[in-house]
């Protein structure tokens, strides 16, 4: 059965997205089966992936309100063996009802393990909050990957997350574990940038990513092409990193995999 793996982070413009959809494509051009599923109402991983938000598409708001079985909510992306669930702004209607919904933060549990033995790793972008949709996809979940961004103000706010995955941890999900800690956007010519990575090391330990994530313009290029890097500019700086951060992953997995001869090209 498949590891399903949160990233989390209650701060926004962390590169919380960027790092799921990256690291799943590049896990998934490796040789795993993976699925992205996209809890933020926002629908940036389905986007940046090259999925439509159409309002036909069926989405995870129509799995959670049982409208459509999760199997038929399932896309196929432009990468092989890379599926996504995909969110369009509906989802943020899901917030409210699931309060009112029995066994409510179990609901994305429930759908996730219908198809959790046909991938090997199911990534979940979570929203930037802290609420019920974040608190399903943690529930769900064997660990939580926490992309920070290496500036001062990302470490506020740090352990307000800690602390709700350790109330997830003992109320609904004792098996959760930390999967790692990504440094995002990093820059090492800042005094500043090199003060945080550390702070962030003595608070994590050995969680923390030897891979780190430097800003790159053409990360940031890349979802509005609807493409991951690997697919946009694989050689660039940020897709070099992110092919490392794979390597990691899957090494920390125990998880063996295909090196990549030639990167993929649309």
């Amino acid at each position: 059965m498949g590891k399903i793996v949160s990233f989390a982070n209650q701060k926004g413009g962390v590169g919380k997205t960027t790092t799921c959809i990256n690291l799943a494509a590049y896990i998934a051009v490796m040789g795993k089966k993976v699925l992205v599923v996209d809890m933020d109402p926002q629908g940036n991983a389905t986007s940046g992936l090259g999925v439509e938000k159409k309002q036909e598409t069926a989405t995870l708001y129509d799995a959670i309100d049982e409208s459509v079985e999760i199997l038929d909510v399932i896309k196929k992306t432009a990468i092989q063996n890379l599926d996504i669930v995909p969110a369009t702004v509906d989802l943020a209607g899901a917030e409210i009802e699931l309060v009112h919904m029995n066994n409510r933060e179990h609901i994305v549990k429930n759908l996730l393990y219908k198809v959790k033995d046909q991938y090997d790793y199911i990534l979940i972008d979570c929203p930037p909050s802290l609420g019920l949709l974040t608190v399903n996809a943690l529930t769900a979940s064997n660990s939580v990957a926490i992309p920070i961004q290496c500036e001062f103000f990302a470490l506020e706010g740090l352990s307000q997350l800690m602390n709700t995955v350790k109330l997830v941890k003992k109320h609904l999900n004792p098996d959760l574990d930390v999967e790692g800690v990504i440094l995002t956007m990093k820059d090492n010519r800042s005094n500043l940038v090199v003060q945080v990575s550390q702070e962030i090391q003595r608070f994590f330990g050995t969680k923390v990513y030897k891979t780190a994530i430097p800003r790159s313009i053409r990360l940031a290029e890349a979802p509005s092409h609807g493409q991951p890097i690997i697919m946009y500019e694989a050689k660039s700086r940020g897709g070099l990193a992110y092919y490392e951060l794979a390597e990691e992953f899957l090494k920390r997995n125990n998880d063996s995999y295909k090196k990549i001869t030639k990167f993929i090209k649309k």
